[in-house]
């Protein structure tokens, strides 16, 4: 607590010298050591430098703990190099997604005041919400003037926290129009402190001042000019819907990949169809050969007759009139019963 939940070096060795004396290590010969090195490790004397509210030791528990959730000690390396690409491609889909939802919907405000209504508009989700605490808790704040002259004023702003009473300066300077705080939370985090924003709300300024926005938490943050390291302009040329198909497909790609890994009979099938599925892909990209336009070709084609394939089996050939003469069989009349003729021929019915 006397590290992480304090706002100056005053209020850090006050502190420290508590918990020091009640534990009887006054004369530790450690603990003296770090102490006289309290600049180099203690957030209090470090604040007044940006680094987004994190230490080097959060991020690097901040990776360490998000990594630990798809990596382990007992992946092997094809399969380390397979869940990390995996843990990249879920961490730019959520990137995606809360850039949608910051594109096209407004968080709901808590408070109906038109700063807030502002930042709601202006600042990513997550950098909102921390801004509206800042703002309401800036509503049990109390203001008393200690010194005012022609150049500044300074004020004492009091809040009640945790059964405590902690007090901030404010210095707000008249010809620049600016405002600073002790606790150095605007110059550590980025985000006006609820000190300041008491101030604010005492006379009765209803918009933030573009100076205390900063760009990084803007919902815009990604527009603009981006230079490397030369200050040459880097252009994108990414389309956002490409991005988030190229996301859905990575992840699908991964999924696929280690299931198939479980079995040498799915490495196999998997390492057929994508072979495979190259190939069509190839074939696609080609696309019609040169000499296309429009889905038709430039030159005149000719419809030739196909070749003629023989049968299977003996041809049956064209039947004559002696051989059909021959099939139908001999002749028989029916009205005198004998053969050689047929009704239309008999005699008895062509006798006068």
């Amino acid at each position: 607590k006397a590290i992480w939940d304090t706002d100056n070096k005053d209020e850090f060795d006050a502190k420290w010298n508590i918990v020091v004396t009640k534990a009887g290590l006054i004369d530790h010969p450690w603990l003296s050591s770090m102490f006289d090195l309290r600049e180099s490790w203690v957030p209090a004397y470090a604040r007044q430098f940006f680094a987004a509210a994190m230490s080097s030791i959060q991020r690097a528990e901040g990776s360490h703990g998000f990594f630990k959730q798809y990596i382990s000690r007992r992946n092997s390396l094809i399969d380390f190099i397979i869940r990390f690409e995996r843990a990249l491609s879920h961490q730019r889909q959520k990137e995606l997604v809360a850039d949608h939802i910051d594109a096209f919907e407004v968080a709901q405000c808590i408070l109906p005041m038109p700063m807030n209504k502002q930042m709601a508009t202006l600042y990513t989700r997550t950098l909102f919400q921390k801004f509206e605490q800042e703002l309401i808790q800036s509503t049990t704040c109390f203001l008393e003037l200690k010194t005012e002259d022609a150049s500044k004023v300074v004020f004492n702003v009091s809040e009640r926290k945790n059964w405590e009473t902690r007090v901030a300066e404010v210095v707000y300077v008249k010809d620049s129009n600016h405002a600073s705080c002790s606790c150095k939370r605007f110059e550590f985090v980025g985000i006006i402190c609820k000190h300041i924003l008491a101030l604010f709300r005492r006379d009765q300024i209803e918009y933030m001042p573009d100076k205390y926005i900063l760009k990084r938490w803007k919902k815009t943050a990604k527009s603009g000019l981006v230079s490397d390291a030369n200050g040459n302009e880097i252009k994108d040329s990414a389309d956002p819907g490409l991005l988030i198909k190229r996301s859905t497909m990575s992840r699908l790609a991964s999924d696929v990949v280690e299931d198939a890994l479980m079995s040498e009979e799915g490495c196999e099938l998997l390492s057929e169809t994508l072979k495979s599925f190259q190939v069509k892909l190839k074939l696609l990209k080609d696309g019609p050969s040169n000499n296309e336009v429009g889905g038709f070709s430039s030159q005149t084609q000719y419809m030739k007759d196909h070749k003629r394939v023989r049968c299977k089996g003996r041809s049956k050939g064209v039947t004559g009139a002696k051989e059909k003469a021959m099939k139908r069989g001999i002749r028989h009349c029916r009205e005198c019963g004998h053969i050689g003729h047929d009704r239309r021929q008999c005699p008895a019915l062509n006798t006068p």
